[in-house]
């Protein structure tokens, strides 16, 4: 099987991982396969055509191979060669994305074809598919995508992308680590890039208990990554974090221009 990608969006053409959503488009599980595509090829001139949305949904996305690889990677007391190789192909994944990735979205909305876009574009696609290939479930997904899997039952978030989803769950995440710096450090690259970072932005208000209790309790359901991070958190915790989210971003999005 040879496989050429259209979209920028994920790593979903380099690795050997399909995921399932039922018909009203709420996660439902992901599956590993035995073996990847013989063959990716990366063809400059389809992806120049492709959307600007999927480029930013792929940074989001692909933002959280370091977020939630190096949260998992911190909890290991000794880390094989390939764990350490994934590690350090999840930092290039940040590295990269914060470097280029606001210019790579003007590349591709004047059609250029330019280092900066390349470079996006071969992290969204392949660094990122590294980070599974050598780490598999010791870097693969945590807080994050938990998050994204309780958005996507909500059809108020239905909107957004997947990669979307989960840049606001890399915030959730980073709030319940308390790792506050991370998220000043992203907040202006979120803006930037126009990545959903408040709750208006991925289509909800402060007073919409229900929604917000709903993807919590999803996002804390027994099998999901978030575990891996906090293996007693609560959905009253996530509640909350969420809720304590939107203070804390909509405060910092007036300080940056």
């Amino acid at each position: 099987m040879i496989l050429i990608p259209t979209l920028a969006s994920t790593c979903a053409a380099w690795t050997p991982l399909s995921v399932i959503y039922d018909n009203d488009g709420s996660y439902v599980r992901y599956d590993i396969h035995e073996r990847s595509a013989w063959m990716l090829l990366i063809e400059p001139e389809i992806l120049l055509d492709s959307p600007i949305a999927y480029l930013r949904a792929g940074i989001g996305d692909t933002l959280a191979k370091w977020y939630e690889g190096n949260a998992l990677v911190e909890r290991l007391a000794t880390k094989s060669v390939c764990i350490e190789l994934a590690h350090i192909a999840a930092r290039q994944c940040q590295e990269i994305l914060l470097t280029h990735g606001e210019e790579a979205l003007e590349d591709l909305k004047k059609g250029k074809w330019t280092d900066a876009l390349k470079h996006v574009i071969e992290t969204n696609i392949v660094t990122s598919g590294l980070v599974g290939g050598f780490g598999d479930q010791y870097l693969r997904i945590a807080g994050a995508h938990s998050i994204h899997n309780g958005m996507t039952s909500i059809t108020q978030t239905h909107h957004l992308l997947h990669g979307e989803k989960v840049a606001y769950g890399i915030l959730v995440q980073l709030l319940l680590e308390g790792k506050f710096s991370e998220i000043q450090h992203l907040l202006p690259l979120y803006k930037a890039l126009k990545l959903p970072m408040t709750l208006s932005d991925i289509g909800l208000k402060i007073e919409d208990k229900a929604e917000l209790q709903q993807i919590a309790a999803i996002s804390v359901q027994e099998g999901e990554g978030i575990h891996l991070l906090f293996p007693d958190i609560s959905q009253e915790k996530v509640t909350a974090t969420m809720e304590n989210l939107e203070i804390l971003t909509n405060h910092a999005s007036k300080s940056i221009n």
